[in-house]
């Protein structure tokens, strides 16, 4: 069992930057990738970027490459998304998850945190 739980949401302007924080709980947080998605009102869910268990991994979805970065610390059983040159499109509901392998499906979610980029 993982229970997730994000934060680090909240208001920016359009070019601004957030940092976006998913805390785990249990000792057998290095045992899952990890991902972190999004959703739009209106739109169905989507990825956005995905982490090997041991962070030597990554993917990202093509509307967030080059300018948002996932990484994670094992030992604060926390993963981080940096999100830079934000636009108003990138105003969403994003979530963290876990799952067995990078690609994969995944098992435990958290409960999102909101992002609104204004312009």
């Amino acid at each position: 069992q993982v229970q997730l739980v994000e934060s680090g949401g909240g208001l920016v302007q359009a070019g601004g930057s957030l940092r976006l924080s998913c805390a785990a709980s249990g000792r057998t947080f290095s045992s899952y990738a990890m991902g972190w998605f999004r959703q739009a009102p209106g739109k169905e869910r989507e990825f956005v970027a995905a982490i090997t268990r041991n962070g030597a991994g990554t993917q990202y979805a093509d509307a967030a490459k080059g300018r948002f970065t996932i990484s994670r610390d094992n030992a604060k059983n926390t993963v981080y998304l940096q999100m830079n040159s934000l636009k108003p499109e990138d105003t969403a509901v994003y979530y963290c998850a876990a799952g067995a392998i990078i690609g994969g499906g995944y098992t435990y979610w958290g409960q999102g945190t909101q992002v609104t980029v204004s312009s």
